[in-house]
């Protein structure tokens, strides 16, 4: 009995797995697509969040049932209870690279971005999907200075989004408001799905050390791990 449990702990940590490089591989193509006024990929960013909300729902069946049959206790219920905020933020971060692709699919076949914010766009992507990668590698190694790092990691997306403002309130601007609401959007995007990203790793650092990530200091290096 006890194998099977821990067989279920671990089938769940599998799951969150699945899902971050679900969500990883979304933003990167939400992001291609919208650069690329690529239609047919939008769709297929789209259709593909429902595997995201399907991998949600049975991790929180999992993870309920084990609740009720096993009443775990100490870090076995930090485990699951974890597991479930975890599986939010990468449910609602599958959520924002299809809002990217729904964007996309909107504006189709006009181009969403300016051509004087693609690059800063692209690397803001770009961004998302390594931070991303990086909180899957987390949620496998329970790498506790890894999972730190994603926090500092977090800056160079808000450096970014920063940027981005810079550009919508220039006197130069000459894209009209409607672009300046989606590029906007688009913005906002991006840093919320990197914020969710850290808010995973956070939520390793808790349930490998039973601390919250603000009590420990990070390592300073970047995304690239330099």
């Amino acid at each position: 009995m006890r194998d099977a449990y821990h067989e279920e702990l671990d089938s769940i940590g599998e799951g969150l797995v699945e899902m971050a490089r679900l969500v990883g591989s979304a933003i990167g193509r939400a992001t291609t697509a919208i650069l690329d006024t690529d239609l047919k990929l939008a769709e297929a960013v789209i259709e593909a969040d429902a595997k995201v909300d399907s991998l949600q729902h049975e991790l929180e069946a999992r993870a309920i049932a084990l609740l009720a049959r096993q009443q775990p206790v100490a870090t076995d219920l930090r485990i699951v209870v974890t597991s479930l905020r975890m599986s939010a933020d990468l449910e609602r971060s599958g959520d924002l690279a299809q809002h990217v692709a729904k964007l996309a699919r909107l504006r189709f076949p006009a181009q969403a971005v300016p051509q004087d914010l693609y690059a800063t766009i692209l690397e803001m992507g770009q961004l998302a999907q390594r931070l991303m990668a990086k909180a899957a590698e987390v949620i496998v190694t329970k790498d506790v200075d890894l999972a730190l790092q994603l926090e500092h990691d977090d800056d160079e997306m808000d450096l970014l989004h920063r940027t981005l403002f810079q550009h919508l309130i220039d006197d130069r601007w000459q894209h009209g408001i409607e672009t300046a609401v989606d590029v906007t959007l688009l913005g906002r995007y991006y840093e919320r799905y990197a914020d969710h990203a850290v808010s995973v790793a956070k939520r390793v650092i808790y349930l490998v050390t039973g601390e919250h990530a603000d009590e420990i200091q990070p390592p300073a290096t970047g995304v690239d791990g330099t």
